[in-house]
């Protein structure tokens, strides 16, 4: 939950700065209400990782990996590449949120878990937000902006890294009877084609 916590916090600062980049007023609305949205997110795991686990370690190899991606997030915003941060934030990591989130809420629906309605509600404002961040991009490649070729080379560290995080959580996973392959297969079902096939880089960002 720590994990899930600081990826929507992650998610939040981009979509934040992400409303300063845009050029049309409903990008911007948009990018503005999914901070918010986001922010409930991580104030919701946050509250949920307290009381699983209160002395749960902030050192793990799964948040260093984390930070590493929100350092590259970062380079894109600070060079104001638009596109970028969409693909990094709305298509990459908010697919790997969903499909998280998907076998969560599967093991949670077999133990019959409270809170329904909130649980949806959070998948659904995931699904909406990598939806947004596709067609940005679909509409950018229509008008020959940019091309799928170039922005699967371009997603290529993005999903090494989120790929990276996922499996450094292989111990945990194994303790409750999950598998980490599993948990990174299931993400190419959430991701655009063009996302799902780009191949990992040969030197991982630090």
């Amino acid at each position: 939950m720590r994990l899930l916590e600081e990826g929507e916090r992650m998610a939040h600062d981009c979509a934040r700065a992400q409303a300063g980049l845009a050029g049309r007023d409903g990008q911007r609305r948009f990018f503005l209400a999914q901070a918010r949205q986001e922010r409930m997110h991580a104030f919701l795991f946050g509250r949920v990782a307290d009381w699983l686990a209160p002395r749960d370690p902030v050192s793990h190899p799964a948040l260093a990996h984390l930070a590493s991606y929100r350092r590259l997030l970062k380079s894109a915003i600070r060079r104001g590449d638009l596109l970028e941060t969409v693909l990094a934030e709305q298509v990459v990591l908010e697919g790997v949120g969903e499909a998280v989130l998907h076998r969560i809420e599967a093991g949670l629906v077999t133990r019959r878990a409270p809170l329904t309605r909130l649980r949806r509600l959070l998948i659904e404002q995931e699904e909406a937000h990598a939806g947004f961040g596709a067609r940005l991009l679909a509409r950018a490649v229509a008008q020959g902006v940019t091309s799928e070729s170039q922005l699967g080379r371009r997603a290529e560290p993005y999903l090494a890294l989120a790929k990276t995080t996922l499996c450094s959580l292989a111990g945990e996973l194994a303790a409750v009877d999950e598998d980490a392959g599993a948990w990174v297969s299931d993400i190419g079902g959430y991701l655009p084609q063009w996302v799902a096939t780009a191949k990992p880089p040969r030197t991982m960002p630090a």
